[in-house]
């Protein structure tokens, strides 16, 4: 459920002219002008977290048919690293072309990855299929929210961001339950190979839409601008950095160093050159949103990413009951962002957000204590059902304030720097996870579940991932105070440090 928009020519993401967005004022998102376009590109929402949640139920399973609990974080970080290239590709796409090939190209190759990773015969092939997804992720994302900021006047626009929550409820409810049933009975492979044909709905609803209201370049008059190799250089600096971030943390050997240093040398200067001057320090102001929504987008997925494989393994649940423990996270999710959305609340937006992160990191903290046997099971849907409600609160509100502090012109290099934060951190923060579940044992698990005494053989390699994620996300509350517009506007993304 993250978001981007436009561009500049430098930014690589499809730039918004005042001719490409309507008239402020009346009208809603379901209104004779946008109805079409809100349902097709809602749909598209509709697939990607149907997705999202019928594998995360799944994977537990496949990762043990596979021998692959060790490289379990794999799974989920090898989809943000490659998107995080696929960002920045398809916003230079859709500013040449406009947002309608992308789009066609990143849902194919989305279907393409559920494919590849359904019919892998070894984890690793596995994660090749969750990185091709990756690459159609990130171009689906950006190619979506180039057309909200083009179709959508400010106004409307915590409405759409609103829907797109709305979306995640039905499949967070209906998702894990048929994913569940399908594993048990069925296997989990037919999860990943029957998704695509989902694919063929929101592509015929959404793509007639697209092409009447917010295809072609942004200015058809003008001429084609290049592709900026430097923000693609950088864009594969970052995914590369990434990558051998992740390498080395699950690895855990001196020689591991070696990969973690290469990463690091990618990594920080791609880092500075995407990301607005001052993200690091928690500027105040554009800093602060891009670097919050890493923050909240980081902890609580590489700490939800976890808890469907410890309710599995510790507490002997089976993968249908442990997807549907965050069934009630897309209703609450849902329900944050409608809250975000209303009038009433924008003089206090800076307000909810806070509330919202203290929300995610109650959630977090809270999720562990099912690893004491006396726990019941419930409290896991409990406290992941008012960590959405924060969550829905606060990714909504980092995309309607990164807009409210872009000028027109950065529009498009902020709202990339937007989605980098997101997807960078998850990629990060899964591979700290990732290295603390292993060192403490966490790869053990997929066996000791076979018996009731080895199912909490590991215990604090769970608790390792849980716990310090819940420190980020209380430093994100902290962040949280400083949103407020700075009384100088803050640089774009990619402006050179002084």
């Amino acid at each position: 459920m993250s978001a981007l928009e436009p561009r500049d020519a430098d930014s690589g993401v499809a730039s918004t002219t005042a001719t490409a967005v309507p008239s402020p004022g009346g009208g809603s998102v379901l209104d004779r002008e946008h109805r079409a376009l809100s349902i097709g590109i809602v749909s598209v929402v509709l697939l990607i977290a149907f997705e999202a949640t019928a594998v995360g139920t799944a994977m537990p399973v496949a990762a043990r048919e596979l021998n692959g609990i060790p490289l379990y974080a794999f799974a989920f970080s090898a989809y943000f690293t490659t998107s995080l290239f696929a960002m920045v590709l398809s916003g230079q796409w859709s500013d040449r072309n406009g947002p309608l090939a992308p789009l066609t190209v990143g849902i194919s190759a989305f279907a393409a990855g559920l494919l590849l990773s359904g019919t892998a015969g070894t984890m690793w092939l596995f994660i090749v299929g969750r990185a091709v997804q990756g690459l159609g992720g990130g171009l689906v994302i950006v190619a979506l929210y180039v057309i909200v900021s083009r179709a959508y006047s400010e106004q409307l626009r915590p409405a759409i961001m609103a829907a797109f929550a709305a979306s995640w409820v039905i499949p967070s409810v209906v998702g894990p339950l048929a994913s569940g049933t399908i594993t048990e009975h069925l296997g989990w492979r037919w999860v990943f190979v029957g998704i695509p044909a989902l694919v063929v709905f929101p592509l015929a609803l959404a793509l007639p839409a697209i092409r009447r209201t917010a295809s072609g370049p942004a200015d058809p008059a003008a001429p084609l601008p290049p592709y900026n190799r430097r923000r693609i250089r950088l864009a594969l600096g970052i995914s590369a950095g990434a990558g051998l971030l992740q390498y080395a943390g699950q690895e855990l050997r001196w020689l591991s160093l070696l990969p973690a240093a290469a990463g690091t040398a990618l990594l920080v200067p791609a880092v500075l050159g995407l990301l607005p001057r001052g993200t690091y320090r928690a500027a105040r102001g554009l800093p602060s949103v891009v670097l919050l929504r890493g923050i909240a987008a980081g902890s609580f997925i590489a700490a939800e990413s976890f808890v469907p494989l410890m309710l599995v393994t510790q507490r002997g649940m089976s993968p249908t009951l442990a997807g549907l423990s965050l069934a009630v996270g897309g209703a609450t999710w849902a329900l944050g962002s409608w809250i975000q959305s209303r009038p009433w609340t924008e003089p206090y937006r800076e307000r909810l957000v806070v509330v919202g992160m203290l929300l995610v990191a109650a959630a977090i903290g809270t999720a562990p204590t099912v690893l004491i046997e006396s726990v019941p099971v419930w409290v896991v849907a409990v406290a992941w059902g008012y960590g959405c409600l924060g969550m829905g609160m606060v990714i909504a509100s980092t995309s309607v304030l990164l807009l409210k502090l872009s000028a027109p012109e950065e529009a498009g290099a902020n709202s990339a720097a937007l989605q980098i934060s997101d997807g960078l951190s998850n990629v990060l923060l899964l591979a700290v996870g990732g290295a603390a579940f292993a060192a403490l044992g966490g790869g053990a698990v997929g066996h000791a579940a076979a018996s009731a005494e080895g199912a909490s053989s590991h215990p604090a390699a769970f608790a390792a991932v849980f716990l310090p994620m819940a420190g980020v996300a209380l430093v994100g509350a902290w962040v949280a105070t400083r949103l407020g517009r700075e009384k100088s506007v803050a640089p774009a993304a990619g402006t050179p440090l002084a």
